[in-house]
């Protein structure tokens, strides 16, 4: 008996409309029938081919025949007091990936992974310590943030789940396209934040994009030898390098760009690390948010003093520096990167 080769259908949740009126019209149905489609699945957000009720149940057996229609599911979903939803969704190859979505006074806003781990391994982070296992498609990373907006009306993204987004770059921009829709829910790409540890190429390859997303880089640190301790990544990406293409992110795009400072107890949280910061950006328009590290069970690291926190933002703040302190969400639910999945792996074995 010879055995018949698995034919690989496209995943419609990864298809623009483009695509898919070029494939409508291939199976001889009206241009139409594709913004019909489009519709159902990135506005209406069906479950399936069968709840689009304005196609014939003959197109919808055909649909089926062509395209996969992947859904995600969620596996796990936990409620905080504060309001933040942390969620632990379950790939069509049974990997698991995690979300939060969080109340501010603006709007909803939902945190999505783009990859299954992280090759970055910073030090952290627990999204990284078992590595990277794949990218996720453009409607893997869709689909959370459809579930997410049946709980509550998404009105923001963050891109600063697990893995890093610019590692997976032609993904994370399809996405981008996907979510921005006007015939899908229509996100503007204003409210959309993509969180990188400053992979130098990419970020100039995403300036030329000319997209209008905000760019937020993990520093974390006010110089290469320090930065080298916790984060991998900066023995390839010097500051200097970093700092130069997000001039041209701005320049480009004219979107300020954010830099990420986790404070960690003893490491770069005390006052010398505050100038050293000051003097690497006084000269750039720019925002700094620091962040409360969020204790992990996966390092030694312990969250920085409330004086030293103080401390910290009053010298940025002192020399025009423009700062927030990050509000904390979910550290009752392990919503840091990599810690639900990681608790959930330990309590299945």
């Amino acid at each position: 008996m010879i055995e018949q080769k698995k034919i690989n259908k496209p995943d419609i949740f990864c298809l623009d409309l483009n695509e898919l009126e070029k494939i409508i019209l291939g199976m001889g149905e009206k241009k139409f029938r594709a913004s019909q489609i489009f519709e159902w699945i990135h506005k209406k957000n069906v479950n399936c081919f069968d709840e689009m009720t304005n196609i014939s149940e003959n197109m919808q057996s055909k649909l089926k025949n062509i395209f996969e229609f992947e859904r995600i599911n969620i596996k796990k979903k936990i409620f905080c007091d504060d309001g933040t939803v942390k969620f632990l969704f379950e790939l069509k190859d049974k990997n698991l990936i995690e979300g939060a979505l969080m109340k501010y006074s603006y709007g909803n806003t939902v945190c999505v992974s783009s990859q299954v781990g992280c090759r970055m391994n910073c030090k952290f982070c627990a999204s990284g310590i078992n590595g990277l296992k794949r990218n996720l498609s453009a409607g893997e990373i869709l689909q959370q943030v459809y579930l997410a907006n049946k709980i509550l009306r998404v009105s923001n993204i963050v891109l600063m789940g697990s893995g890093e987004p610019l590692d997976n770059f032609d993904n994370v921009i399809k996405f981008i396209s996907l979510i921005n829709h006007e015939k899908g829910l229509n996100i503007s790409q204003r409210n959309i934040v993509l969180s990188s540890c400053g992979l130098v190429e990419k970020i100039y390859l995403l300036a030329e994009k000319n997209l209008k997303i905000n760019l937020a880089i993990s520093l974390h640190a006010p110089n290469d030898f320090l930065r080298k301790k916790i984060m991998p990544s900066a023995n390839k990406y010097l500051i200097k390098e970093i700092i130069s293409a997000c001039k041209f992110y701005f320049y480009k795009t004219k979107r300020r760009i954010t830099f990420e400072y986790i404070l960690i107890k003893n490491l770069n949280d005390r006052e010398e690390h505050a100038r050293e910061l000051v003097s690497l950006l006084k000269d750039f328009s720019c925002h700094v948010n620091l962040i409360l590290f969020n204790k992990t069970r996966e390092n030694n690291f312990e969250p920085s003093d409330l004086k030293n926190k103080i401390r910290f933002k009053k010298i940025l703040e002192e020399n025009k520096i423009n700062v927030t302190v990050r509000r904390k969400l979910g550290n009752k639910i392990n919503a840091a990167c990599g810690q639900l999945k990681n608790s959930f792996a330990d309590n299945k074995d």
